[in-house]
């Protein structure tokens, strides 16, 4: 048999069984510590007529009340907070590090390298530009089957 009570503190309704009337356990919700009430004589009765009525699958379904707090509950999971160092400074960004290889602005055989180029810089801003270091890769051709070097630029940037 089940007894029904609610937490004196809080008004959470909880359920438990009769064995463990008269014994402390802690509040789910407000997490003091309460004494389990002994059942009251309409939680009580004599022999059940069927035994079927206390199996779980005859058990009707109760509702439970949830206690409505003034407050609102405090978030378990925040954002992060930046570094002491990043908000002594003020800054927000990031420093950041852009490639542009020449073989990646080939199109239908003309050269953009220069247009994808002067379209990032200006994009990010120049003063937001920290460095531009030219660069020299070596790939291989899938027609040639040749080793071909090229260059690219490497942008970093606050971004």
């Amino acid at each position: 048999m089940d007894i029904t009570f609610k937490c004196p503190y809080c008004s959470q309704e909880m359920v438990a069984d009769d064995s463990g009337a008269g014994s402390e356990v802690e509040c789910p919700s407000c997490g003091k510590t309460i004494t389990i009430p002994a059942p009251t004589s309409s939680q009580t009765s004599s022999q059940p007529l069927n035994p079927i009525l206390t199996s779980a699958a005859a058990r009707e379904e109760k509702h439970y009340s949830v206690p409505v707090r003034e407050a609102h509950t405090e978030i378990l999971i925040e954002k992060p907070k930046p570094p002491l160092e990043a908000t002594a400074k003020g800054i927000d960004k990031q420093i950041r590090v852009k490639t542009i290889r020449r073989i990646d602005c080939m199109e239908v055989g003309k050269d953009r390298f220069d247009e994808n180029v002067s379209q990032f810089l200006g994009k990010i801003g120049q003063e937001n530009i920290i460095s531009i270091s030219p660069i020299n890769y070596t790939y291989q051709d899938i027609g040639s089957r040749q080793l071909l070097t090229d260059f690219g630029v490497l942008i970093v940037y606050k971004g």
